[in-house]
């Protein structure tokens, strides 16, 4: 396992700085790296190590959110609520409409399958949006009217929308009969998530200040405090939910509120910790994906993906009608809300997993998905923000 993680890091910064120096997103030598280290060519990575990578993905994703959280300043929040809020769903709703219509002509599916793979698809990747975002928020870009800070808001909570709707659709599947208790799930885990992460946000500042912790422990304290939600979600299957996505977003919001200068601290100790799980989460990313499966059905799948698109750009236009955004600035929430990766990855072979009917294509569709949208939309983000977003410094 040891030496998997060595390549990983390795191999995987090495490919990374290469497509840097060809001013191509390091993600994507990221991505490269791992298939070329998975078990589609040389088979690099270790049993032991891939069947820890989903553990170790969610570890990533926590990071990234806890980033969001410890940026979110709550005037900049009030500016872009209601898009905000209406970007959390409206796109991946689209999103999921457009695959029960489309997939079923492509792929001659069930209705309930192409639902099941639209809710697969139909989440932002908040590892490549949400790092980006936040650099955007450090240069000053979008910064007058919260352009950044609407999209970090919006991507980072659609994911929990869509693994909810994708929970209560498998459950479906596999039962024939639709719980409405699944669906109560949805609420109580954004509440008790939210809450959750508040209330341990504002006692574990008040705790460091008590204590006067410093050098490393506060962001020790912090990244095992974000480990417990983890578990607290795992334990939570019923009816009552738990985000543990949202507890560590909004612990990290809670400490920036409670104590700024402490919490601009820790957020330098994450900055450091997300350079190494970067890399760690786009190899695996690329290790857990299977060429061979995208060999038959690729192309048709890439002409899906980018009609689904058009969906999902409508839905980003609708959430923002009405905002002082000019068009230049709707397009860059368009291009920033192309990127899949995380969700894919996770939940993508799932379905095949469980034997459910069109396992293997939904599959297919959800590796392509990553290989079209990741690179393309950290493209556009990276190569159009100096154009479509004022410079506000």
């Amino acid at each position: 396992m040891l030496l998997s993680l060595g390549f990983i890091i390795v191999v995987g910064y090495l490919l990374g700085r290469l497509l840097s120096a060809m001013n191509l997103p390091s993600l994507i030598g990221y991505i490269i790296a791992g298939l070329i280290m998975g078990p589609s060519f040389f088979n690099l990575i270790d049993q032991s190590t891939l069947d820890i990578s989903s553990d170790l993905r969610r570890i990533a994703l926590m990071i990234i959110l806890l980033r969001a959280g410890l940026n979110i300043d709550l005037q900049d929040l009030k500016k872009v609520g209601r898009p905000a809020i209406l970007m959390s769903f409206l796109p991946a709703t689209l999103e999921i409409i457009g695959t029960i219509i489309l997939a079923p002509i492509f792929f001659g599916m069930s209705y309930l399958s192409a639902a099941i793979l639209g809710a697969i698809i139909a989440a932002t990747s908040p590892a490549v949006v949400v790092a980006r975002m936040l650099d955007l928020m450090g240069k000053g870009y979008g910064k007058k009217k919260g352009v950044p800070q609407m999209i970090l808001a919006g991507s980072s909570m659609d994911d929990i929308f869509v693994i909810i709707i994708f929970t209560a659709l498998t459950a479906l599947a596999q039962t024939g009969e639709f719980h409405w208790l699944s669906m109560l799930s949805m609420p109580t885990s954004i509440i008790l998530g939210i809450a959750g992460g508040l209330l341990v946000g504002w006692l574990l500042s008040l705790a460091i200040e008590k204590y006067q912790l410093s050098g490393g422990y506060p962001v020790i304290l912090t990244f095992g405090m974000a480990l417990l939600f983890d578990g607290i979600e795992k334990a939570m299957t019923g009816p009552i939910g738990f985000s543990a996505l949202l507890a560590v977003m909004a612990m990290g919001f809670m400490m920036l509120r409670v104590n700024p200068v402490q919490a601009k601290s820790v957020q330098v100790g994450f900055n450091n910790l997300w350079q190494v799980f970067e890399i760690i989460l786009f190899v695996l990313v690329g290790a857990s994906m299977s060429i061979e499966s995208v060999e038959d059905s690729g192309l048709i799948a890439v002409v899906l993906i980018v009609l689904l698109l058009v969906f999902r750009g409508l839905g980003v236009l609708l959430s923002v009608l009405g905002t002082q955004l000019n068009k230049e600035e709707k397009a860059f929430a368009i291009f920033a809300y192309i990127p899949k990766a995380t969700v894919q990855a996770a939940i993508g072979a799932v379905p095949l997993a469980m034997g459910l009917p069109n396992g293997q294509i939904i599959l297919t569709i959800s590796v392509v998905a990553i290989l079209v949208t990741a690179p393309l939309g950290a493209v556009l983000i990276d190569q159009t923000h100096n154009r479509l977003l004022r410079d506000d410094r």
